[in-house]
């Protein structure tokens, strides 16, 4: 362990959380404290700062720790993590102001509260709260977990208690600041975030192709290295029997993408419809700062890192470790630090928002006031993230990893409700719930059978292609949605009233833009 390494990261880290401690400093406005205003910021980001906060919120440290490894260890099927990022822009600048708007001009805090208000479905709205919530849990523990494995490869992370000490005490320093701040402390980091993670991959990459003689050669040598010492399933060309797990992981992951809690909040904060497509035009700027985290997958290849069986994550970090000046490997595991921190706090005021709308006051107080709301959401908060510390710390890692697939396959099941009924109510409320519990199920259980695996393999036309889990339990969910929607039509069963196609509510004055 490097001590000027381990001084530039706590330097790092250190300064990122009193950014976030000063987050409640940023606050527009005098009004009294809403959970609107708690958990959206009072709906005041432009386009730059919407911009940030969507991107540091999608592109997680897991992410960016994750690819690399997987092009490591499985090569060219590693890089559908680009072709979902890019996939998904199209899709979220498309479905993302559409979404704003009816939120907006209905008071809806979270997309539990669209589907509420779209379909009248107390039920549905239940379903749709606590997949989000599901499905965030793990994720909040896998981005504990995605960097603290960085760390420990960099050899950064102190061993036993005094590493779980540091993370545990990072951790409350931002639980503190979200508390206080909500949605604008993550939002402070996002900033912190983008510079540096846009800086330091693109240092590590130069001094990474410059060591290895430049693009082509490092591919060259990659190749070469996998042909004699590389896995039997990795290589960087993708294999025909592949291609329909990497493009059905590609669409699906893109689909499920949006329908996350965290990536809805970080929407609903933007100050308005035109904000949120010009920071959605953008975000495929974090799309090449992944590709160039993937690349480093392969210059690791190509330098004859030998990662720890089972953990070919930290490969990179091993590069870096030995590749790098201290000072510069200090800033690199100091980013990913930092990037751990804006999606796990977006995550907690996400999960925080559904249960206290959804859940707490829906079922159990309906006479909250505002006040009452945000106190409940600040409480639940802190609960999720230290939830998450005590998972990371009391279970096994695969457990965590294990979770936040199923979490991806269940997240998906949602879109039906959320994403194709922005443009149609065609479907009937009660084919979408069904369609949404087929799905669970199915899903849950194919994920189970198949060792959770991402992929299952599937009879299509006589052939057996691979398929990722969530699309296909997705396909099934919609078949039963369909098909039930003209019998409950037939037999009489109510719709409901559609509250979002009543006159749009307006307001005094357009909110003040803070860019």
């Amino acid at each position: 362990m490097q001590p000027v390494s381990v001084a530039v990261f706590a330097a790092v880290v250190l300064g990122t959380s009193l950014l976030a401690v000063a987050a409640r400093r940023f606050r527009v406005g005098t009004d009294l404290p809403s959970l609107e205003d708690w958990a959206l910021a009072g709906r005041q980001f432009g386009p730059v700062l919407t911009w940030f906060l969507l991107g540091g919120s999608i592109y997680t440290a897991y992410t960016f720790a994750a690819v690399p490894g997987l092009v490591y260890g499985a090569g060219a099927l590693g890089f559908f993590a680009l072709a979902y990022t890019v996939m998904m822009a199209p899709l979220a600048f498309v479905v993302l102001p559409r979404l704003w708007r009816v939120a907006r001009d209905h008071g809806y805090l979270t997309v539990a509260d669209y589907v509420r208000g779209r379909y009248d479905s107390p039920l549905l709205a239940l379903a749709v709260a606590l997949t989000g919530i599901l499905a965030t849990m793990p994720y909040i523990a896998l981005q504990l977990l995605g960097i603290r494995a960085l760390l420990s490869a960099g050899g950064v992370y102190p061993a036993g208690l005094a590493g779980d000490l540091m993370l545990t005490s990072v951790f409350a320093v931002l639980a503190g600041a979200t508390y206080r701040s909500g949605l604008r402390a993550p939002t402070v980091i996002s900033l912190a975030k983008g510079i540096l993670v846009f800086a330091v991959v693109l240092a590590v990459v130069a001094v990474a192709l410059g060591d290895l003689g430049g693009p082509a050669a490092m591919f060259d040598t990659a190749t070469r290295t996998l042909s004699t010492d590389g896995p039997s399933t990795a290589a960087l060309v993708l294999d025909p029997a592949m291609h329909t797990a990497y493009a059905s992981l590609a669409l699906g992951s893109a689909m499920a993408l949006l329908m996350y809690p965290h990536v809805l909040t970080a929407s609903f904060a933007a100050a308005g419809p035109d904000s949120l497509r010009r920071a959605t035009i953008a975000i495929p700027a974090w799309t090449v700062v992944l590709g160039l985290f993937a690349l480093l997958g392969v210059a690791a290849i190509a330098q004859g890192v030998v990662a720890p069986p089972g953990n070919a994550e930290a490969a990179v970090p091993v590069m870096v470790r030995d590749l790098l000046h201290p000072v510069l490997t200090g800033l690199v595991f100091g980013a990913l630090a930092v990037g751990a921190l804006v999606p796990a706090a977006v995550m907690s005021v996400a999960a925080a928002a559904l249960f206290v709308r959804n859940v707490y006051v829906e079922y159990f107080n309906p006479t909250a006031t505002p006040k009452h709301q945000t106190k409940a959401a600040q409480v639940v908060s802190l609960v999720a993230k230290f939830g998450a510390i005590a998972f990371v710390f009391g279970l096994p890692d695969q457990d965590a990893i294990n979770l936040q697939l199923l979490g991806g396959v269940w997240i998906l099941q949602t879109f039906p409700s959320v994403a194709l009924g922005v443009f149609s109510t065609w479907l009937h409320r009660g084919a979408l719930l069904t369609g949404w519990a087929v799905g669970m199920a199915a899903g849950t259980a194919l994920v189970a059978s198949g060792g959770f695996s991402a992929v299952v393999a599937l009879d299509v036309g006589g052939r057996q292609a691979l398929v990722y889990v969530a699309l296909a339990a997705l396909a099934l969910n919609l078949t039963v949605a369909m098909v039930l929607t003209p019998i409950l039509d037939r037999a009489g069963v109510a719709r409901g009233m559609d509250a979002t196609a009543a006159t749009e509510r307006r307001m005094p004055r357009p909110p003040k833009v803070v860019r």
